[in-house]
């Protein structure tokens, strides 16, 4: 019996692949190496776009716990340790989801069990081989070693990836070895917290506000006071002593008191953990030579990796990559993907991969100590006055600058980037747009005069929804939405034209097959 596609890792990207692959009638085997879930702590939470691409399948309000849409952050934001105004915005991209990975594997596992993904825990990818019809694969389980037969493989194991060595893919970038981060769960001084910001106030220097890197001409320093868990506490120096002693709380308040100039009294956390006590040395920014090999397919870590300075970038991109290709790997296995649909997803998500280094690279260099790079702050503080800056460096912090060429010259502005969240009037009741995207299916969302691309012969589509609605705001008035939520095709029209109804035929062939007429 062959598979449809093999998912070499069961973390948050491979369960979201997964997830995206039985929603559009394809069958995932996830392998997952370890037994149990890690109860290691790791991202503490979603930036950016991700949290809307979660929202239009519908697990914001799992890992939320809240029945409430996504809210954009208006408020105060941080962009390379330096203050981002985004109350100067009239629509900030920045969307904030505080959730540990723990939870958002669970999240996912529990999903993934419910659309039938079979997950095999304690099974490994040891081997791979592959011709023209499809993939085998080597897998240690705990009852031994034996062979899987997929159409597909895709490796979701991380930055040390199986798959991409077995593949032989290279993974060029560049080593840091310089930087040193000590992270620790601690209790610190209930009379330094402000009750009304949050802001730790450090006697002899000052407030350190809550979730904001804080950065001086020594290094950096953080403060994050998580929801149920003690503050997590972090120090970032520059050129530090290597050793291979435990880390220990003692190293912390150490570093601490060079980055900050005081003491800063630490104690162990209160409950039972798991708790973070971690110094981490250096770092890796590498994107893979290419995403793919033939029939098998790299994803998140095991495509990219990052020195970053928070934010979660590696799996903010990683779930975002697993949206991206699941529908095109589907259709290709349906039968009815257009020539060189396969082929995008490395075009379109190695753009946003690049976006994400020069993101990484940037604030890197703006936290980093000595009185020069004191200057390049002083003037870049400056230019963090001017609503259009702020407008940029908050597209790159969320990834909304990312805009996939539809191949239309002369596009809707709307062409190409994720769909706005709409609120809408349909024949059923209101809805937001994002309600309608559940099912991961293709959308042509018609809002023109008398619905008038709905009942058009030439547009009907077999694998391509229709919904009829009107919106709270006028314009677009027209929209071709891929499974991903990106816009394919999009009208300002009352009523599209001839020339607007090709284009939007082309769109439809283009990502979606040959029109046939849809089944009634």
């Amino acid at each position: 019996m062959i598979t449809d596609v093999v998912v070499a890792g069961g973390g948050p990207n491979g369960l979201m692949l997964a997830c995206e692959l039985s929603l559009a009638g394809a069958r995932p085997v996830v392998l997952e190496r370890l037994i149990e879930p890690s109860e290691e702590p790791k991202a503490n939470g979603l930036l950016g776009q991700v949290v809307r691409v979660l929202d239009h399948r519908g697990l914001h309000e799992r890992l939320s716990g809240s029945p409430h849409p996504p809210q954009p952050n208006s408020g105060y934001f941080m962009f390379g340790a330096m203050g981002l105004d985004l109350s100067l915005l009239e629509d900030s991209p920045v969307h904030a989801l505080p959730v540990p990975q723990r939870r958002i594997v669970q999240v996912l596992q529990e999903r993934a069990v419910e659309l039938g993904v079979e997950i095999r825990r304690g099974h490994e990818l040891a081997g791979l081989s592959q011709d023209d019809d499809g993939v085998t694969i080597d897998v240690a389980g705990p009852g031994g070693a034996y062979q899987l037969r997929a159409r597909y493989l895709v490796g979701a194991d991380g930055a040390h990836s199986t798959t991409r060595k077995l593949s032989g893919i290279a993974f060029p970038g560049v080593t840091y070895d310089r930087m040193t981060v000590l992270s620790a769960h601690a209790t610190v001084p209930a009379e330094w917290v402000d009750p009304a910001t949050g802001a730790l106030n450090v006697p002899g220097h000052g407030a350190v506000f809550p979730f904001l890197p804080h950065r001086t001409e020594h290094g950096g320093f953080s403060y994050a006071p998580l929801p149920g868990h003690p503050p997590l506490i972090s120090t970032t120096e520059w050129d530090t002593p290597a050793t291979d002693a435990p880390m220990s709380l003692e190293e912390l308040r150490a570093s601490i008191r060079r980055v900050l100039g005081v003491d800063v009294p630490l104690d162990p956390p209160d409950g039972a953990g798991p708790h973070v006590l971690r110094r981490l040395t250096g770092g890796n920014t590498r994107i893979a030579e290419r995403f793919a090999d033939g029939r098998v397919f790299l994803i998140g870590d095991a495509a990219h990796v990052y020195a970053a300075t928070g934010g979660g970038p590696g799996l903010n991109l990683g779930l975002q990559d697993a949206v991206n290709l699941g529908w095109k790997l589907a259709a290709e296995i349906r039968g009815n993907a257009p020539a060189g649909l396969l082929d995008s997803y490395e075009t379109e998500r190695r753009s946003a991969a690049e976006r994400m280094v020069l993101n990484a690279q940037a604030q890197s260099a703006l936290i980093a100590p000595g009185s020069d790079v004191t200057g390049l702050r002083t003037v870049f503080t400056e230019l963090l006055g001017d609503r259009s800056t702020v407008q940029r460096l908050a597209d790159l912090l969320a990834g909304a600058d990312v805009r996939y060429d539809m191949g239309e010259p002369e596009a809707h502005p709307l062409t190409g980037r994720f769909a706005p969240d709409l609120d809408l009037d349909t024949p059923a009741g209101p809805v937001r747009l994002a309600e309608l995207t559940r099912n991961a299916r293709p959308l042509l969302l018609d809002l023109t005069e008398e619905a008038s691309l709905a009942d058009a012969p030439a547009l009907r589509h077999d694998h391509v929804d229709v919904v009829t609605a009107r919106s709270r705001i006028p314009t677009p008035t027209a929209l071709l939405l891929r499974p991903d939520g990106y816009v394919a095709w999009a009208s300002a029209s009352p009523r599209p034209g001839p020339t607007e109804i090709e284009a939007l035929r082309a769109a439809m062939q283009r990502w979606f097959g040959v029109i046939t007429p849809a089944h009634t």
